[in-house]
């Protein structure tokens, strides 16, 4: 167990940089029986050389000229993802009247949800577990939380 308890009707998302769900507990603390309520999946995200190909762009100031610094594409839309996965679960969030949540993701991935996350939505959360889970079938998520 993770010291937590979970809750029955608590919702848990699970993420990575390619995918995340939402969980809900349709058991109870002792039975967690963990139901999937929404999965958002990542758009395809190549390496920055795949997305684009024009060359650093140049400043100047005075007689002095310097190139500006590559933009990592492959990160901003790693971004982009996490910005979208909390604008949906903020309509979710509102929209079905959650008030517990809990999040397990990958500390790099964690990091960026929290980056993404409004205080409203922060304030729900009763735990973050940095642990890479998203990937796991539903029943090693449940032995993961249960007890």
């Amino acid at each position: 167990m993770m010291g937590e308890i979970i809750p029955y009707n608590a919702r848990i998302l699970v993420a990575d940089a390619k995918r995340a769900m939402l969980l809900r507990n349709a058991g109870n603390a002792a039975n967690i029986m963990l139901e999937v309520e929404e999965v958002i999946q990542a758009p395809p995200n190549g390496p920055t050389r795949e997305q684009g190909t024009d060359r650093p762009g140049r400043t100047t100031s005075g007689s002095h000229r310097s190139s500006l610094g590559d933009v990592d594409l492959h990160r901003l839309g790693g971004e982009r993802f996490f910005y979208s996965v909390v604008e949906q679960l903020q309509s979710v969030c509102a929209d079905r009247d959650i008030s517990i949540l809990f999040v397990a993701a990958p500390p790099k991935a964690l990091a960026d949800l929290r980056r993404a996350m409004p205080e409203t939505l922060r304030k729900i959360i009763v735990a973050e577990y940095d642990k890479d889970i998203v990937n796991l079938p539903l029943s090693e998520i449940e032995k993961y939380f249960g007890s």
